[in-house]
């Protein structure tokens, strides 16, 4: 279970990006957090992850606080942030250096095989697409094994028929062995084709506006009528969102669906 209570962060010069924010995450679950620019989403996942400390509240794995980067915690980020120096091989066992070889090849082919690149082990970076460069860093926070796996928009940087293919692709490797998901998009059509439940946020400062949970079946037809009312319902509690910061007092209070 991955639990957020009364999570908020204010940085140094004061702006307050996060406040009060209560999530309760079981195992296996694809959560997708939706919001404007600057409504805290990426930190957000910063202060899951570890690699940053929160002003009030917590972020618990299993009852365990996380206050530092932990290995049952994966992260995409938005860029593939491959090491141009390494191959492919070695970017994907970086996070695992530890281990002994046998068990550290083991999981890198391992990893490599379940995002189709097992014969670019030996490649360089330069060498890859864009999206096999992604596929690269699922991989890498694949072999770690974690618990929680962190993906800030990992697809918005391609072209739309990558981006589809891999959103299906990353639902194949959710599969395997489930663990749980926070996925921060901008995208409403990626949150729900991929996500079991979706936060929407609102910015100044960041907060959960609505978590809804969309009774789509799986694999969602993204062109069905049930699917395009739910793109639309999700699209107007995001207007919302922004409009009630821009008018300051008007607030709309969190609810549940």
């Amino acid at each position: 279970m991955l639990e957020i209570s009364g999570l908020a962060k204010r940085y140094p010069n004061g702006h307050l990006a996060l406040s009060g924010i209560e999530l309760a995450v079981p195992p296996g679950e694809i959560l997708g957090v939706v919001g404007g620019s600057g409504c805290g989403k990426s930190t957000l996942l910063r202060l899951v992850a570890g690699l940053e400390a929160p002003t009030e509240g917590f972020v618990a794995i299993n009852g365990v606080r996380v206050d530092r980067p932990r290995p049952e915690i994966g992260f995409v980020f938005q860029e593939p942030r491959l090491m141009p120096w390494l191959t492919i091989d070695q970017n994907v066992s970086f996070g695992i250096r530890h281990l002994p070889k046998a068990e550290r090849q083991s999981r890198v082919g391992e990893a490599l095989a379940r995002v189709g690149l097992a014969d670019f082990a030996g490649h360089w970076p330069r060498e890859l697409s864009g999206g096999m460069a992604q596929r690269v860093a699922l991989a890498r926070a694949l072999v770690g094994r974690p618990q929680v796996l962190l993906l800030d928009e990992p697809f918005s940087a391609l072209d739309a028929l990558t981006r589809t293919d891999l959103q299906e692709h990353l639902l194949d490797l959710w599969a395997y062995d489930r663990p749980t998901m926070l996925l921060v998009t901008h995208d409403i059509e990626e949150a729900l084709a991929l996500s079991d439940r979706i936060a929407v946020m609102e910015p100044a400062p960041g907060r959960l506006r609505v978590t809804v949970h969309p009774p789509l079946p799986r694999p969602r037809d993204r062109v069905s009528l049930e699917f395009q009312e739910w793109k639309q319902h999700l699209l107007t509690e995001l207007h919302h969102s922004l409009r009630a910061s821009r008018q300051g007092d008007e607030r709309f209070p969190a609810a549940a669906i």
